[in-house]
């Protein structure tokens, strides 16, 4: 195949030293292998190693790629794998940073799904998620559970809450009743004109007897 005959043509000219950290990082697939663990399973000098890692990358044969565990070492794999998302942090990290301004853009478009459609009765995850593919607010392509750790986030800020699920048993998400607290009424609310306390009802639903 052409495929096969690029390829071919890609490793032509290289010495047994390089074909063999070549198959190695192969063996490694999307997850990439540690420098250090290449110099062990080949045995070959490190300035060696270095000078067969330039060649290979001049050809295109391999990538070298920073983990977000570890951004000082450094991963190689081959040149057209896509790394896994362990090893890059997922659609969360750009370049190895974690991103809280887009996580923030998708928290604040997944509240306004939650307000604003199906009248705020009520918004499965996935409809949230298809809406996010309509509106194309992502820069990469979100996964049902990635939308689902999105949500998971403002289910425990308190800012969405489940109440219900869709004839197919999916639950249904909606805003978060207010919570209220003890600075927001004062010791007026709960007098009556002639100076008998009186029950109180909050925002919600709270209700506070008198006695």
């Amino acid at each position: 195949s052409l495929l096969s005959a690029v390829e071919a043509s890609k490793m032509q000219g290289l010495d047994a030293h390089s074909k063999l950290v070549y198959q190695v990082i192969e063996s490694a697939g999307n997850k990439g292998i540690w420098t250090v663990d290449i110099r062990v399973q080949t045995n070959i000098p490190q300035a060696t190693l270095t000078k067969i890692f330039k060649q290979l990358e001049t050809r295109k044969l391999i990538k070298p790629i920073k983990a977000v565990t570890a951004k000082t070492k450094k991963l190689y794999m081959l040149y057209d794998l896509v790394p896994a998302k362990e090893i890059t942090g997922g659609p969360w990290y750009t370049e190895g940073e974690f991103d809280h301004e887009f996580i923030a853009e998708l928290r604040n478009f997944i509240i306004m799904c939650v307000r604003r459609m199906n009248r705020g009765k009520g918004v499965s995850i996935q409809q949230i998620s298809d809406k996010m593919v309509q509106a194309n607010v992502s820069r990469v392509q979100l996964s049902l559970e990635e939308v689902r750790q999105l949500v998971q986030t403002l289910l425990h800020d308190y800012v969405i809450e489940e109440r219900g699920v869709t004839d197919d048993g999916m639950a249904l998400f909606v805003p978060a009743k207010k919570i209220t607290t003890m600075c927001e009424f004062g010791w007026w609310d709960v007098l009556c004109k002639d100076f008998h306390f009186r029950g109180i009802r909050f925002e919600d639903d709270v209700v506070l007897n008198a006695h």
